[in-house]
C-alpha cells in the first residue's frame, strides 16, 4: 500500500510540475505543490523501504521531472493542441469600405460632436465638424477617422 502512495505522490508531483511550466508560469503554486508531493513521496519511501528505497525514489523523481520538463518545453508537444486557423474578420466593416466622401444621410441622434447617422439604411458612428447637430438633420460625409464617419451639415 505504501508503494501505491509513493507512486501517486510522484505522479501528482509531475502533474503539478507540468502545470507550473505550461499553465501557471511565474505563479509558483504548481512548483510548490510539486515539491510537497515529491517530498511526501521521498519521505514515505525512506520510512517504508529504507535507505535504498528512498534513494530510488529520489532518482525516479529527478528522472521524471527532467523528462517532463523537456517534453513540456518542446514546441511540437503543444502544437497539436494549439489553434490552427486564423481569424481575419473584424467586429464591423470599416465605414470607408462602404461609403464615399460626398454621400448624404441623416442624423439619428444628436451629434455633440459624436453620434449616430443613417446612410442608405445603414447606421454608422459619426463625428461632426460642426459643434452640435440636432437629430433628423441632413449631413454629408467629408472623411473617415478610425471606425467613425466625419460629417458636416448640409445647408
Amino acid at each position: 500500500m505504501d508503494l501505491l502512495y509513493v507512486v501517486l505522490l510522484i505522479l501528482f508531483g509531475v502533474l503539478f510540475l507540468v502545470a507550473e511550466i505550461v499553465l501557471l508560469p511565474g505563479v509558483s503554486v504548481g512548483a510548490l505543490l510539486a515539491l510537497v508531493s515529491y517530498g511526501g513521496a521521498v519521505y514515505l519511501s525512506f520510512r517504508a523501504f529504507g535507505t535504498v528505497g528512498g534513494i530510488i525514489a529520489i532518482a525516479v523523481v529527478l528522472l521524471l521531472s527532467l523528462v517532463a520538463t523537456i517534453i513540456s518545453l518542446r514546441a511540437k508537444t503543444w502544437q497539436r493542441f494549439s489553434l490552427r486557423q486564423q481569424i481575419d474578420s473584424s467586429s464591423m466593416p470599416r465605414p470607408e469600405e462602404e461609403l464615399h466622401v460626398g454621400e448624404r444621410g441623416k442624423t439619428l441622434s444628436r451629434l455633440s460632436p459624436m453620434g449616430r447617422i443613417e446612410i442608405d439604411g445603414r447606421i454608422y458612428e459619426a463625428k461632426s465638424l460642426d459643434a452640435y447637430v440636432d437629430p433628423q438633420r441632413e449631413v454629408e460625409v467629408v472623411g473617415f477617422e478610425n471606425f467613425s464617419v466625419i460629417v458636416k451639415v448640409v445647408k
